[in-house]
């Protein structure tokens, strides 16, 4: 049996406990379900080869490189339901530079997991050091997770911020404040 018919058995269990499969809006429920899972999840299947792509570039250029407000969608591992927020990544190139595009998809790849925010966090800095050798690496996340605001506490305007610094970015606070400070503008 193959991924995509296993999550349909596993949805027809799950929604026919609580609602009747047979009802005319639910009777196509866990194909669909089914099929939003493996897109939701997709990152399982991908990896920072083919992500990257060969898109590392050779440059001169020693000073901070930002990418901010890179929209993300997750799923928390503890109760199955999205967190939705940004990541801004920054990074003090040494010797290359990784292709814009490529930092958004870095960001998607660990996104697309069973996630908790504080590891996505530190994946995107672990995975950016990886293919770019830079040692100097910021990365916060910042978002709202349905599973504190759709059920437990319902805080409905509660956010979570978490970042993972590297090198420059954890022991220089002259480093740390710039990154800071450029992306509060």
């Amino acid at each position: 049996m193959d991924k995509r018919d296993a999550l349909f058995e596993a949805y027809s269990t799950i929604v026919g406990e609580v609602d009747d499969l047979e009802r005319p809006g639910v009777t196509g429920t866990p194909k669909r379900a089914a099929e939003a899972m493996l897109f939701l999840t997709r990152g399982y299947d991908q990896n920072l080869k083919e992500i990257v792509n060969n898109a590392i570039f050779p440059t001169d250029n020693r000073e901070m490189i930002i990418v901010q407000d890179i929209e993300l969608y997750s799923l928390c591992e503890h109760h199955l339901l999205p967190f939705i927020g940004r990541a801004h990544v920054g990074y003090i190139p040494d010797g290359q530079v990784l292709g814009l595009s490529k930092v958004a998809r870095i960001v998607d790849m660990f996104a697309r997991r069973l996630q908790i925010q504080e590891q996505l966090t530190f994946q995107i800095a672990s995975a950016l050091k990886e293919v770019t050798g830079a040692n100097d690496i910021g990365v916060i996340v910042e978002a709202q997770h349905l599973c504190m605001m759709m059920r437990g506490v319902e805080k409905q305007n509660s956010k979570m911020k978490s970042s993972a610094m590297l090198g420059a970015f954890e022991q220089n606070a002259a480093t740390r404040a710039e990154f800071l400070n450029l992306l509060a503008r």
